[in-house]
């Protein structure tokens, strides 16, 4: 059987030998030390050789994986500076409290982790003391990507040092009285300490990796230099499993983000039991990590283990640590010195002579607690040399126990991540392991308490100390008293009211032509942020790149292809435009490190991402949530929308749904715009809202969801008379009577239908208006819902008014009281979006909506196939009236004869 990892013949061939004897005498060499010191010292040369390679710049392929044993070895490690036995103490407190906190919450059911954060202590302690740099540093300070399961652990430590008092804690996962504390860190939930949501596993290192991009963007652009700001995210390895964890590791490496360090917690776990039982996580990800270009740290064993790599003069214990898989690593956490003598030394002779001169508390105590990730001086160098470390970005593997001195009930239990409280006694073995100055008559009627050495005590001080002397409290989020950006130029909206004449223009064109007056603006210009996945030319932004430039931290290499064209692709360092290729995951997180620069930076920056509607929320909601949890702002833009626009695209491509997603975001306001003027409008209200004078009550902590299409349609403009405005944002308005739209009714007690629509649905129903005056003298007025979410918001807001004893009529209500008729509502989405607003009209109500499937066809085609065109509007509308006895019911099965229905 061939070896699929050996050089083939092939491939050699292509190499000319120009020197075949030396070449023979090197492969003479290699076989002359595999049969005189056997395969391993063969291997172990070979690899030598090529890390000699490679540190000399000799184009070799990349060594993917290392042997498994710590990169810097002890020899290496710098000294850790500060008072180590001090830390020590403060970690036990930390420790103790977190373990507290989960276990006196468990009485009421709330749940909670332990083991994670127990595993993790020191590389967060080490962080807090010596290289995480807060608000108050150069910069903005470091940006901190908290474990969502070591939550309790960061808790536990604001709790020291003053932050929060102990109702917070015994409210951890009860928040619902005003002094609870999130399960998880939720910005929206802890503004003034979480700053990134992080508990959706994957999405963490994602946006980690584009935070510092943006870092990167911003300091290059010139609006605020924040070279100082490191990026740490903090990960476990059974989250790496998620796709969106490793998803753009390439785009890190490629644009060298030295400002960026992953560090893995390795506790070996996931969930329900080991991450790779049969394998070793810690090698694929140092694989796989490599392999995109990252400078790879490996952090694994503790000072304990020292004498026993002494010992080994043959290689024999590097050996076997590589092939014993992890699951029976955890495994030897748990056995007694006998069976591990006999299951991990008794493998090989060599390592058999080695564990005769190791006592059994030697090799319990490497075996049990002696991991890199627990002792502070690995963690030290390991940090220092990431920071150090320049042109790529890099990532710490850290080993460490789960469950780590929670005692032997939690220690690499397979069932740890959903144990949530210890006993009494295993707390009392806890407190003497962690040497802790509480006594037993603190444990009162059995409820555990907490401990803090005093608010002046040594720890406390240093603690303090050591935080002042990088920039103040972490993690922390900051709330700017920014002021508001100015308005742009009233030209730039009112361009739109008087409408495109004879031309017919689509909303998608008419959303980018008034982007490209809005960049132009000279205060508020620059702070715009163009986010599209490779599908600029699909939404008519080409025209933007030479304008803008596309930000590329190398600038442009290369002379473009059409360069000698008006609209060339033209790459800057300082380019505005983020085009980050085929990831709408990517382009997410874009979104979200833009829309909370006014925090994280404390400068406003106004993130437009347009896509393809479908490919949006269907695809990338779950960070949809993590933006509104970030308490982000800006506009995503859901373009080519409907389930009938994109012709000839099909089932995946056709968009029915997005606004039914995007009405569980209690973040979004989601519009469906019908023309130009709409667009305008609520873009200018949304920069007021977001950016400008929030009204009394307002949130500005929203984001906005537009629909827009790529049909070219007339854009009429906009109608004169009040509250156009005020319904446009507020979700309806009439847009013409049948008067007004000058169709002919012959008679003047003509039957009445409002006819409500969004989106490009107005289209069809103005033809409809027109079919039933002219052909069934049925009058009819037109009024277009610019939101149906929103009116929906507004009158649960009325219900819920109500029910304080507050009267207040829903706007839908004030809208349409008094239209003649039953209301017939149209939309290119499920009838489910119009639906929403059903119980809050007074009127007879009924809807038309794509439902189903999409498919391939012309829009015509489509159109007919839902139901939704103007003739299926004038059945429906004449279907409607006639069960009120207002037309004649003969006149539903004519209509359906006649429009071939």
């Amino acid at each position: 059987m061939t070896d699929p990892h050996a050089i083939q013949p092939s491939a050699l061939d292509q190499l000319p030998d120009r020197d075949p004897e030396e070449t023979a005498e090197w492969q003479a060499s290699l076989d002359a030390v595999t049969k005189a010191a056997g395969p391993h010292r063969a291997a172990y040369l070979m690899r030598r050789t090529l890390e000699r390679a490679e540190g000399n710049g000799i184009a070799l392929p990349k060594l993917l994986e290392t042997d498994y044993v710590n990169t810097i070895p002890t020899a290496a490690e710098p000294s850790a500076p500060g008072d180590q036995e001090m830390e020590r103490k403060i970690t036990a407190w930390n420790r103790w409290n977190a373990a507290a906190m989960v276990s006196r919450g468990s009485k009421y059911g709330v749940g909670g982790h332990i083991a994670t954060f127990a595993s993790a202590a020191w590389l967060y302690e080490t962080g807090f003391n010596h290289f995480f740099k807060g608000k108050e540093a150069d910069g903005s300070g470091d940006q901190l990507y908290i474990q969502g399961h070591a939550s309790p652990g960061i808790y536990a430590r604001a709790f020291l040092d003053g932050r929060l008092n102990e109702s917070h804690l015994d409210n951890f996962r009860r928040e619902s009285g005003g002094n609870g504390l999130p399960s998880y860190p939720h910005p929206r939930r802890l503004p003034w300490l979480w700053e990134f949501p992080t508990v959706s596993m994957g999405l963490g290192p994602l946006s980690a990796i584009y935070q510092a991009r943006f870092n990167r963007y911003l300091t290059n652009r010139s609006i605020k230099d924040v070279s100082a700001s490191h990026v740490w995210a903090f990960l476990g390895d059974g989250e790496m499993d998620e796709p969106e964890s490793t998803a753009a590791l390439a785009l890190a490496s490629r644009e060298g983000l030295d400002n960026l360090t992953f560090v893995i917690n390795c506790n070996l776990q996931r969930l329900d039991g080991p991450v790779r039982a049969n394998f070793k996580i810690v090698q694929e990800l140092e694989a796989q990590f490599r392999g995109a270009g990252w400078n790879v740290i490996k952090t694994l064993w503790g000072s304990a283990w020292d004498e026993l790599f002494r010992l080994d003069t043959t290689g024999a214990l590097v050996r076997r640590l590589r092939e014993v898989p992890d699951a029976q690593v955890q495994t030897y956490q748990t056995r007694d010195a006998a069976y591990i003598r006999q299951d991990f030394f008794g493998k090989d002779p060599a390592l058999a002579e080695m564990a005769k001169l190791l006592s059994d508390d030697k090799i319990l105590e490497c075996f049990h607690l002696s991991r890199g990730g627990h002792e502070a001086r690995k963690v030290y160098a390991a940090y220092k040399a990431a920071v150090e470390f320049k042109g790529a970005p890099t990532v710490i593997l850290a080993q460490t126990v789960k469950g780590h001195t929670l005692g032997e009930g939690f220690a690499s239990k397979n069932a740890n991540h959903q144990m949530k409280k210890l006993t009494v006694d295993e707390f009392k073995t806890m407190r003497d392991l962690l040497e802790l100055p509480i006594s037993d008559s603190r444990f009162v009627d059995g409820v555990v308490p907490y401990g803090h050495p005093g608010a002046d005590s040594p720890e406390v001080r240093y603690l303090q100390e050591r935080r002042a002397a990088l920039g103040g409290p972490a993690p922390a989020r900051r709330t700017h008293a920014l002021a508001p950006l100015p308005a742009p130029a009233e030209k730039a909206f009112a361009s739109f009211d008087k409408g495109s004449g004879s031309q017919n223009v689509a909303t998608t064109m008419a959303f980018v032509r008034l982007v490209k007056d809005l960049v132009r603006d000279k205060e508020t210009g620059k702070r715009w942020v163009p986010i599209v996945p490779d599908e600029a030319r699909t939404f008519g932004m080409e025209s933007l790149f030479p304008s803008l430039g596309i930000y590329s931290p190398k600038g442009q290499t290369y002379e473009p292809v059409d360069r000698d064209q008006l609209m060339y692709y033209k790459e800057a360092k300082n380019g505005q435009i983020l085009n980050e290729g085929i990831t709408e995951a990517g382009s997410m997180a874009d979104f979200i490190a833009a829309s909370t620069a006014y925090s994280t930076h404390g400068e406003a920056m106004i993130p437009f991402y347009i896509f393809y509607s479908m490919f949006g929320w269907q695809r990338t909601a779950d960070q949809m949530w993590q933006l509104g949890d970030q308490l982000g702002r800006g506009f995503l833009v859901g373009a080519t929308a409907g389930r009938t626009t994109l012709t000839g695209e099909g089932l995946q491509h056709a968009d029915g749904h997005s606004p039914v997603i995007a009405a569980t975001n209690p973040a979004a306001l989601s519009y469906d715009p019908a023309f130009a003027y709409e667009i305008a409008t609520i873009v200018k209200d949304g920069l007021r809202r977001m950016y400008g004078e929030a009204a009394p009550g307002e949130d500005p902590n929203v984001f906005y969801y537009l629909t827009v299409y790529n049909e070219p349609m007339p854009q009429p403009a906009k109608p004169s008379g009040p509250g156009v405005d005020e319904g446009i944002v507020k979700g309806l308005y009439r847009f013409n009577t049948a008067e007004s739209a000058g169709v002919d009714v012959a008679a003047a007690n003509a039957p009445r239908i409002q006819l409500l629509g969004s989106g490009t649905a107005i289209h069809w129903v103005l033809q409809a208006q027109k079919l039933l005056a002219e052909e069934w003298g049925v009058a009819s007025d037109v009024w277009s819902a610019t939101s149906w979410t929103e009116l929906r918001r507004d009158a649960l807001e009325a219900d819920e008014a109500l029910l304080r004893g507050e009267e207040r009529l829903p706007y839908v209500r004030q809208a349409l009281q008094g239209a003649e008729g039953p209301v017939l509502a149209v939309s290119d989405y499920m009838r489910q979006v119009p639906d929403q607003i059903a119980q809050w009209v007074e009127q007879d109500y009924s809807s038309l909506g794509a439902d189903g499937f999409g498919l391939s066809d012309t829009r015509e085609a489509a159109r007919r196939h839902f139901g939704v065109d103007a003739q299926s509007i004038v059945v429906a509308a004449l279907a409607q009236l006639a069960r009120r006895g207002e037309v004649k019911a003969t006149a539903v099965k004519e209509a359906r004869e006649r429009y071939g229905l």
